[in-house]
């Protein structure tokens, strides 16, 4: 084997390799965007059940600890979230459907409030 043969064996390990990493964090990023999009639809289908349940109510006079109650499953409190920066985001559950804020800007990077990446895909 010569090195050149050696050095074209190698380049393309390495180009396979900084494909499959590139892929990797890809969907990653992609899984983050749909457990938020999962958690969003059950804080909203909460917030209709709620809403079900207590029609004379507002959703913007919706308590955090009555909502809690509408979620599946044995929760102490609304899903925590995290963005693609690692960075915890805040859930305005008093707005149908919820928003997701990172600080004081929603927080969508898909760019579209219906695909249900980031968002609960209901407008």
């Amino acid at each position: 084997m010569t090195i050149l043969e050696l050095t074209l064996t190698l380049g393309l390990l390495l180009l396979f390799s900084s494909v499959v990493f590139l892929s990797a964090n890809g969907i990653a990023n992609w899984k983050l965007a749909r457990v938020a999009g999962e958690e969003l639809r059950a804080v909203y289908l909460a917030q209709k059940n709620y809403l079900a349940d207590h029609p004379m109510s507002e959703a913007s006079a919706i308590s955090e600890e009555e909502l809690v109650l509408y979620l599946p499953g044995n929760r102490t409190g609304l899903p925590v979230l995290e963005s693609l920066e690692k960075e915890d985001l805040t859930i305005e559950f008093n707005v149908i459907p919820p928003l997701l804020y990172s600080g004081a800007q929603v927080y969508d990077p898909s760019g579209s409030a219906t695909d249900g990446l980031w968002d609960a895909g209901v407008r």
